[in-house]
């Protein structure tokens, strides 16, 4: 039963205004999603923003590295410029193709 962590926010914040104790959340999504629960520190990074006035279950953005733009055409893009020059570097597939 694999469940997506959305659904297990969701669940979250149904106990969290219910009042139900962040321990006690965590005991119940490990016996509903057994292997699959969300970690306890996750629970509580969690119960932390709601006390906050975060109420909103959708992740929010994270400093880092950024996420690639990685679909169907940009492979293409790619897989062509190799295929016409094998020799070609990294930084020549990112001129010939427009991507970083």
């Amino acid at each position: 039963m694999m469940a997506d962590n959305k659904e297990q926010r969701v669940c979250m914040k149904f106990c969290f205004l219910l009042g139900t104790s962040a321990a006690e959340s965590v005991l119940m999504l490990q016996e509903a999603f057994k292997v699959d629960a969300l970690s306890k520190t996750q629970v509580y990074e969690w119960y932390s923003g709601f006390k906050g006035g975060e109420m909103s279950c959708e992740d929010q953005p994270r400093s880092g590295r950024p996420s690639t733009c990685q679909n169907d055409e940009n492979l293409e893009k790619i897989c062509n410029a190799i295929n016409a020059d094998h020799h070609r570097i990294t930084e020549e597939i990112s001129e010939i193709t427009d991507l970083s």
